[in-house]
């Protein structure tokens, strides 16, 4: 069985030709789908892909049609490959069993590693100069009191309020504080030799 799949991203849009080429293809069975940025869900698509068996062939007209990020045309390749399913775009070719669907295939997972690569060394781009430049820069989930916060409590400290006091008041638990004035110190936020405040029992 030969099935086309036409997609658009805007109810606005036409599928008009993408079906036109699909029927002048062979295509036994044309699946349609609008669907807006707003969302990632592809009914149709899903139905398409629980209906195809084994020696049938999907056909799009152009791969970004088909997925929308190459790490998601590799995992719906590697689906459809591994239920014997042949997909063919006619913008870049046939990606099935055959050497030359495997050599798309295998063009396709390394495009999807170097994205990643890619995302991986910005991001480890982007941290190092947020430490060199950002006092504030936390590296992991994102604290829960800002810098501000924390130095108001500090102030509190310093002007001789217990750590207890200070989370009556603010409601910054008494571990957060130790520990956010901890940070800040070695940071340089805080300086060391400010004056200290009272002694406690916690």
């Amino acid at each position: 069985m030969k099935y086309g799949y036409a997609r658009v991203s805007t109810q606005a849009q036409d599928l008009s030709n993408q079906v036109e080429t699909l029927e002048e293809q062979g295509c036994n069975k044309i699946f349609q789908e609008k669907f807006t940025g707003t969302t990632t869900n592809r009914p149709v698509f899903d139905k398409l892909l629980d209906k195809v068996q084994a020696g049938d062939e999907i056909v799009v007209v152009k791969l970004d049609r088909f997925a929308r990020n190459t790490q998601e045309a590799l995992n719906t390749m590697s689906y459809l490959k591994d239920k014997g399913v042949k997909l063919t775009s006619l913008d870049i070719g046939t990606i099935d069993s055959t050497p030359m669907g495997n050599l798309i295939f295998q063009v396709f997972s390394a495009f999807a590693q170097f994205e990643r690569d890619l995302i991986v060394s910005r991001t480890q781009a982007g941290k190092a100069y947020a430490r060199k430049h950002d006092k504030s820069f936390h590296e992991g989930h994102p604290y829960k009191y800002s810098n501000d916060q924390i130095l108001l409590a500090y102030d509190l400290w310093r002007q001789g309020n217990t750590h207890r006091m200070i989370e009556k008041k603010t409601g910054i638990s008494i571990a957060t504080q130790k520990k956010r004035f901890r940070e800040l110190k070695a940071k340089g936020i805080i300086k060391e030799d400010e004056q200290k405040g009272q002694n406690e029992k916690a």
